[in-house]
């Protein structure tokens, strides 16, 4: 169920039940939009009025991150033990999807971190069906290469597709391609670089207590540090406004119009 993360709404699930939803959807051969939110993601809606609007219209929104999780137990006494991270939800699908014979198209990221990703999954998953493999282009659609891009999946015999382009353009991307694919579509953040070697997990300890933003700003410092310095306080100062209701977090209608320009 739905609740009202800042204006966002983040569904107050787990694992099994994003990992259900998501397979029900391919094998039911429906529009299915999802994506795992951090304190990053979360904000890029605050910030953008439009883009939050693309959030809310999303079939489901997890919680990415601790503080999201927690915002969702503060908030609205949502009860959730764990997050429901973007990477290892990547897995559990992954998994589902090879037991039961569905073959996903991976969308986004590097030839390079692709090149290592494929074989990656193979070794974890030696019965996944790899439908298709496609690098990012960097750059904004063309007219047309919507239709383009989802011919290529559909032509594959996709039935799963995973988006790895970066928060807010894989979101963006994600919106932009369901209305012209009957599958799921999950985006997916950094599980892309993760499970090809790229970047290394926080010790579990880190991931427990809300501090992987520490852990990946150490690693990224020059990337990364207006996300978490920045960010990071603002996510929780609106927070606490929200909850001491100073602040009406009024989450906007769920956009339904098409996009032209989207990143591909």
């Amino acid at each position: 169920m739905k609740r009202n993360v800042l204006g966002v709404l983040v569904d107050a699930t787990d694992y099994a039940a994003a990992a259900d939803a998501v397979i029900a959807a391919a094998v039911e051969r429906r529009p299915f939009a999802l994506t795992a939110l951090a304190v990053h993601g979360v904000m890029t809606g605050v910030q953008d009025r439009a883009h939050n609007a693309r959030l809310n219209s999303f079939d489901m929104v997890t919680p990415d991150g601790q503080p999201v999780r927690w915002a969702l137990n503060l908030l609205h006494g949502a009860g959730l033990t764990d997050r429901v991270y973007g990477p290892t939800l990547t897995l559990k699908v992954l998994e589902r999807a090879a037991a039961e014979g569905l073959p996903v198209y991976l969308y986004g990221s590097t030839e390079p971190t692709l090149a290592r990703l494929v074989p990656a999954l193979e070794r974890m998953f030696p019965a996944l069906k790899l439908a298709g493999v496609e690098a990012s282009k960097f750059r904004s659609a063309q007219p047309g290469e919507a239709a383009d891009i989802a011919d290529r999946i559909r032509s594959s015999g996709a039935r799963v597709v995973l988006v790895g382009l970066g928060c807010p353009r894989q979101e963006v991307f994600a919106y932009a391609m369901r209305p012209l694919l009957d599958m799921p579509l999950l985006a997916v953040g950094a599980a892309f670089d993760y499970h090809a070697g790229l970047l290394r997990n926080p010790p579990p300890w880190m991931q427990r207590y809300a501090l992987e933003w520490l852990w990946r700003l150490g690693l990224e410092p020059r990337r990364l540090w207006k996300r978490y310095v920045l960010l990071n306080p603002a996510y929780l100062t609106r927070l606490a406004a929200q909850k001491l209701r100073l602040w009406k977090a009024a989450p906007p209608a769920p956009a339904t119009t098409p996009l032209e320009t989207f990143p591909v």
